[in-house]
């Protein structure tokens, strides 16, 4: 999909270097996988404790 972004041309250079990315559309395709990379662990982190596993890992372990 093309789109035109007026985007503040410092950032996207320090945001090539620190990524090591070659292109412009590589750092902002980088860094929207990372924000969507972000938001699906703190939605997971929210069921932390809330989840009841029984599992018996010893028994998992010996079916191998």
């Amino acid at each position: 999909m093309r789109t035109t972004l007026d985007l503040p041309e410092t950032l996207i250079k320090n945001a090539m270097k620190v990524s090591k990315q070659k292109t412009k559309t590589a750092v902002i395709i980088a860094a929207l996988e990372d924000l969507v990379r972000r938001s699906r662990l703190q939605a997971l982190k929210s069921y932390k404790g809330k989840v009841s596993m029984d599992i018996d890992l010893d028994a998992l372990r010996c079916r191998s």
